[in-house]
């Protein structure tokens, strides 16, 4: 099976692995306990702590939540009272719980998309004002790969006295995360590390409602009893995101480049410039995706978010760029990164071509 679904879920790196089998096996104290194994246990969550910080913005503090979904739901129902602007291209995560806190009877403002998936700043600018309590938006998008501007939309919201949240859930390690940034979302799975764990980042001075009510752990907004063995997991991988970012990044840019060319007579869904490179998002008229993904049994490639698949639904995202439904259903999302081989991407690209040919024949 070539694995090529990068946006979805990593392939958990073997560090990471290593770093939470001695807190699954031997070192099971609860980390909230104040005798010498919780606090061993303790010790080894901020370990974790401190290197998924190190790239996050300075200062402020890092709360670890169950995946980047209760992060985001965090941010955006604890903020405060006030409107809300989102972007129409964002994750599920975000634009169903924007819109359930405005059938709640908050004021939500949905910005537009152009061709390349990029917002329109203009119509940001009129949104954005005084009375907008908070501003969410996607760093890296996780269908086509776009890098929204993230740093102007921060400004903005500053400006207006918001909140700014920034979804850097397929960005972390990869895209730097602007430091105009107020609350960040952040997902282990995304990169190499472990599921069931995330973090959101706030800055210093930022407070929230919590969400969920208990014991009082993580500074009080996020009860419940924190996995050792999972922090520790996502910590080793952050760690490896930082030391190996520069052979990552080449790896992945050798192998967009591999990608395109063999794949240069589809349409590349999204802006070719303002991307993250690991993500190959192209259509083809006259194709079905879903067939195509069917067709190539041994490998696993998308059509879009996991969150939607199955729904039969065109992507929001891709219609967000003005694209038609037969052209959405004739796309497809390749996702590849630092376990990705060469010759296994050259393969994949092989059979999808050949996939595609006999739908195309007459």
């Amino acid at each position: 099976m070539i694995y090529l679904d990068y946006q979805a879920t990593t392939p958990l790196a073997p560090e990471a692995f290593e770093a939470m089998v001695p807190l699954l096996r031997d070192q099971f104290a609860n980390p909230h306990s104040s005798h010498r194994p919780g606090r061993a246990a303790a010790a080894e969550v901020e370990v974790a702590r401190e290197e998924i910080a190190k790239l996050l913005p300075s200062g402020g503090r890092l709360l670890f939540t169950s995946g980047a979904t209760e992060a985001l739901n965090m941010a955006i129902r604890g903020a405060p009272p006030g409107g809300i602007v989102t972007i129409a291209t964002e994750h599920a995560a975000v634009l169903d719980t924007v819109g359930a806190m405005g059938r709640a009877g908050r004021s939500v403002t949905m910005l537009p998309v152009d061709s390349e998936g990029l917002v329109d700043l203009a119509a940001a600018e009129r949104a954005i004002v005084p009375g907008t309590a908070l501003v969410a938006a996607m760093l890296v998008n996780n269908e086509i790969g776009v890098i929204q501007p993230v740093e102007a939309l921060a400004a903005l919201a500053q400006r207006a006295g918001a909140l700014f949240l920034c979804d850097a859930v397929q960005g972390y390690g990869r895209v730097p995360i602007p430091p105009g940034c107020d609350m960040v979302a952040i997902s282990a799975h995304k990169i190499h590390g472990p599921k069931g764990i995330g973090a959101l980042w706030l800055r210093e001075g930022v407070t929230l409602a919590p969400l969920i009510h208990g014991g009082g752990q993580e500074g009080g907004l996020r009860s419940g009893t924190l996995s050792p063995a999972l922090c520790a997991g996502f910590g080793a991988a952050a760690r490896l995101m930082r030391q190996q970012a520069e052979a990552d990044r080449a790896h992945v840019e050798s192998l967009w480049a591999l990608a395109r060319d063999r794949m240069d007579d589809w349409t590349l869904n999204g802006s070719g410039d303002a991307r993250y490179h690991g993500n190959l998002n192209i259509r083809r008229d006259g194709i079905d995706g879903a067939r195509l993904l069917s067709d190539c049994r041994n490998m696993a490639f998308s059509l879009g978010s996991a969150c939607a698949s199955g729904s039969g639904r065109p992507s929001h995202v891709l219609r967000a760029l003005g694209l038609t439904d037969r052209q959405a259903r004739g796309s497809v999302r390749i996702g590849f990164g630092r376990y990705t081989t060469p010759a296994e991407l050259e393969d994949a690209m092989k059979a999808i071509r050949e996939a595609a040919a006999a739908q195309a024949a007459p």
